[in-house]
């Protein structure tokens, strides 16, 4: 049955490839080979599949290079609006900083101001109560010389009507004469000293009446500098919060860490606020406790976004050539950064190295441990520049990119792990760029 096949095929293929015969002639005998057309038609088969196939390999060949070329133009582009919003928000960020750190000059400044203008109005309702005092004494002294007045006059007039010559009448009104001449001078004076302590009372409080202006004039001041401070840490803040949060960190317990090691206070403002009680506290301390407990989580933020790998290992133009994630059944355990060897590895944070050595699979490879049970690795490099147990500092050069282990070009392999479990850096390299 096959045989029959195979000859009724020859037979329908014979019209388009006839049988052909190949002669090998040698010194003492001539040989020839039979082709059937099921022969020919097979090795045409085969010959226009393996044309076929280069074609589409050198298609699929020359397709790569030219995506790989736009890729890396795209990437330079991306790297390039990356730094230039890097230095815009740097930029805007310093403001905002210097605007903050002015605007507390200046809150420093109408403390005291309003310091003196308290006393000042103290001394001045001290001096207006001695003076109402004053007046209130000379009044009743007015009224007790103008009772001894009256009474005289009543007695000169009854001497002069009705007198029994018992006393000299012309030497008693002599007498009494020169006593009213002399409560009359009496009066004289304390009436001038009563216009006198008027005056002082009213100037004193004319001077009362413009220290409470200015006063309410100084308070709107302050309330104004007190929202422009409130504002200006509540938008330097909300970048620190969003980063954190969206590397899925736990923002209490971290402050709460830094605050145990960075604890120190002291200075002039934080005596004066301190040595209050809270019943004492006015609406403008309260706030400007607020506004610097709010710096101080800045600046706590600033130093846990420092000991924590928000900042790229590499400040070399690279591509990203294999992301995190399973791939074959198997997990790969970070990002694979593509560019030539020999650029430098930069440290993303502050931290310890564990690990300094050549493993399998990695080749040289370079671990640091960071605060926060947060740690890093560097696979695949061409050169180690740190040792194990040395400390290293944000941006601080710990080795060189290259292709050992077990690699198919030049990268640099790039891994974070919480707790010991490997997590996506993209999350890190995102969230950072809320601030950086």
């Amino acid at each position: 049955m096959p045989r029959r096949l195979l000859d009724r095929t020859n037979s329908a293929l014979e019209r388009f490839l006839p049988e052909q015969r190949l002669f090998m002639k040698s010194d003492d005998s001539t040989r020839f080979l039979r082709l059937r057309p099921l022969t020919q038609a097979s090795v045409l088969a085969v010959g226009t599949v393996l044309f076929g196939w280069s074609i589409v390999a050198t298609s699929l060949l020359f397709i790569d290079n030219i995506s790989e070329g736009s890729s890396e133009q795209q990437a330079a582009i991306s790297q390039k609006a990356f730094e230039d919003r890097l230095d815009s928000l740097s930029s805007e960020r310093d403001s905002r900083a210097s605007e903050a750190l002015a605007a507390q000059e200046r809150f420093q400044t109408a403390l005291g101001q309003v310091s003196q203008m308290q006393s000042a109005l103290l001394q001045s309702e001290e001096h207006r109560r001695e003076l109402e005092t004053g007046l209130h004494v000379v009044q009743q002294t007015l009224r007790r010389v103008m009772n001894e007045r009256d009474a005289a006059k009543d007695e000169l007039a009854g001497l002069q009507t009705g007198s029994d010559g018992s006393v000299n009448p012309a030497a008693r009104t002599a007498d009494m004469s020169e006593t009213v001449k002399m409560l009359s001078n009496a009066l004289g004076d304390v009436a001038t000293e009563r216009d006198d302590a008027t005056k002082e009372a009213e100037a004193a409080r004319q001077e009362t009446e413009q220290l409470a202006l200015s006063k309410r004039q100084l308070e709107q001041r302050n309330d104004q500098i007190f929202s422009t401070l409130e504002d200006a840490v509540t938008i330097s803040m909300a970048p620190f919060d969003k980063m954190f949060k969206q590397a899925g960190l736990n923002t209490d317990k971290i402050l709460a860490e830094i605050r145990k090691g960075y604890s120190g206070s002291g200075g002039p403002l934080g005596v004066t606020m301190s040595s209050k009680s809270p019943a004492a506290l006015t609406e403008d301390d309260k706030r400007a406790a607020s506004i610097l407990k709010k710096l101080d989580e800045i600046n706590m933020y600033r130093i846990a976004a420092d000991k924590l790998p928000f900042q790229l290992p590499l400040k070399s133009q690279f591509r990203y050539s294999s992301p995190y994630g399973y791939r074959w059944g198997r997990l790969h355990a970070g990002v694979d950064m593509a560019l030539p060897v020999g650029n430098h590895v930069l440290a993303p944070a502050d931290g310890v190295v564990i690990a300094s050595e050549v493993e399998h699979g990695y080749g040289n490879v370079i671990k640091i441990q960071h605060e926060f049970g947060v740690s890093t690795v560097y696979g695949h490099l061409s050169k180690r520049r740190v040792k194990k147990g040395q400390k290293v500092s944000q941006g601080d050069w710990i080795g060189d990119t290259g292709n050992t282990g077990r690699s198919t070009g030049p990268h640099l392999h790039y891994e974070i792990r919480l707790g010991g479990k490997p997590v996506d850096p993209m999350t890190f390299i995102k969230a950072a760029k809320n601030v950086f």
